[in-house]
């Protein structure tokens, strides 16, 4: 793959979010996580976000809540390169009535090639990763080509 490199510090930009049947999922993670991510910063979806903040009394970047924009403010911090990495506890076996926003989100998060966790085992694997405490050079692909091919005026 040929293209940009992004540097991710030491201090990592995790967006957290969670399905309402996987909040209680996700808060137990970072209950149980909590020394860890203290020292990282925190961003969330509404509701997920009000809750660490109310259960844990962290300290996190509260967005809109997911159906309401939220989703796609990740993505949108994703694009710009302020979220290095997503944890989103979705939940499969509900149909959410924003689930074009949760796909628009995953994808976009591939497109920017970071980290993503879907469930509690990928989260685990994630945050104990050696480079969870290390910086960490992320190649991005190199879109210029696509975006001459798509913006080219004739």
């Amino acid at each position: 793959m040929t293209g940009l490199i992004m540097k991710m510090s030491r201090r990592k930009k995790i967006a957290l979010v969670a399905h309402d049947n996987k909040k209680a999922d996700l808060l137990d993670w970072v209950r149980f996580n909590r020394g860890l991510l203290d020292k990282h910063e925190l961003w969330a979806t509404g509701t997920t976000g009000l809750l660490l903040k109310k259960e844990l009394s962290l300290e996190v970047n509260v967005l809109q809540s997911g159906p309401l924009g939220g989703d796609q403010q990740v993505g949108a911090r994703i694009a710009e390169g302020q979220i290095d990495f997503l944890i989103f506890f979705w939940d499969p076996l509900e149909a959410q009535p924003h689930d074009p926003d949760v796909k628009a989100l995953l994808r976009i998060a591939v497109v920017w090639n970071i980290p993503v966790a879907c469930d509690r085992a990928s989260a685990d694997f994630i945050i104990s990763s050696p480079l969870m405490t290390e910086e960490y050079s992320r190649e991005v692909p190199d879109y210029s080509d696509y975006l001459s091919r798509r913006f080219k005026l004739d």
